[in-house]
C-alpha cells in the first residue's frame, strides 16, 4: 500500500456516530491502493466523577443539533436520565484496542456495538460492565477481554495512538488524515456527502 488513510475517532464521539453512514460510503469507494487504519483520539481520560450538569446539557443539546445537521442520525435521549454520565471515554477506547488484540476483525463490530449501546440503548460505555457486555455480543471471550480492558499494555497502546493522532494534527473527531510516504495531510469531509473527501484522493 502506498497510501494510508487514518480515521481518527473516539467511540463516544457523537459526531463520529453521525458520520458512520458517509464514512462507510467513502470506504466502499476507495481505490485498492489506499489502506484504511483506525486510530483512537481519546476524548476524555478516565474519571469516576459525575459529569457536570452544564456539560451534560451541552452534549445533550449537541445531539439535537447533530440530528438537524445530519438527518437520520438516531439518539436515545433517555441516556441523560437513565444513566449517570461521566466525562470518561478512555475505557471505551481501550475496549477497541482489547478487541483488536483478541481479533483484528473484531474492532469494527466492537465499535458499532459500543456506539449502539450508548446512542440507541441508553447504556454508559464509561462503565466496564457495559463494555464487557458489548464484547460478548460480538462473540469475544468475556474473561480474556476483561483481562485486557484495563491492562497497562492496553493503556500504553491508547496513549501511543493519541500521541500519533496529535502529531498528525488531528485535534477533533472524526479527523481523516492521508499519509503518503513521510507526508501527512488532513482531509476535508462533509457529513452528508462522501464525494467531498473522495475528490481529494483523485
Amino acid at each position: 500500500m502506498d497510501k494510508v488513510l487514518y480515521y481518527v475517532h473516539d467511540p463516544m464521539c457523537s459526531w463520529c456516530w453521525a458520520f458512520n453512514k458517509t464514512w462507510a460510503a467513502i470506504q466502499s469507494s476507495l481505490p485498492s491502493s489506499i489502506e484504511v487504519r483506525y486510530l483512537l483520539g481519546g476524548l476524555a481520560p478516565d474519571s469516576d466523577q459525575p459529569m457536570a450538569t452544564d456539560l451534560q446539557e451541552k452534549i445533550s443539546e449537541g445531539w439535537y443539533r447533530i440530528q438537524q445537521h445530519v438527518p437520520g442520525t438516531e439518539f436515545n435521549h433517555d441516556f441523560w436520565t437513565v444513566c449517570k454520565p461521566r466525562r470518561s471515554t478512555y475505557p471505551s477506547c481501550r475496549a477497541l484496542i482489547a478487541a483488536r488484540m483478541l481479533d483484528r476483525a473484531a474492532e469494527k463490530p466492537m465499535l458499532l456495538a459500543i456506539q449502539q449501546a450508548y446512542y440507541l440503548q441508553a447504556k454508559n460505555p464509561a462503565d466496564d460492565e457495559v463494555l464487557i457486555e458489548c464484547a460478548g455480543e460480538i462473540g469475544l471471550d468475556g474473561s480474556e477481554f476483561s483481562a485486557l480492558l484495563n491492562h497497562s499494555s492496553t493503556q500504553q497502546q491508547l496513549l501511543m495512538e493519541i500521541k500519533l493522532a496529535r502529531s498528525m494534527g488531528a485535534s477533533s473527531f472524526p479527523s481523516i488524515v492521508l499519509q503518503q510516504g513521510e507526508q501527512t495531510r488532513l482531509l476535508r469531509y462533509d457529513y452528508n456527502d462522501p464525494q467531498v473527501l473522495l475528490n481529494q484522493l483523485s
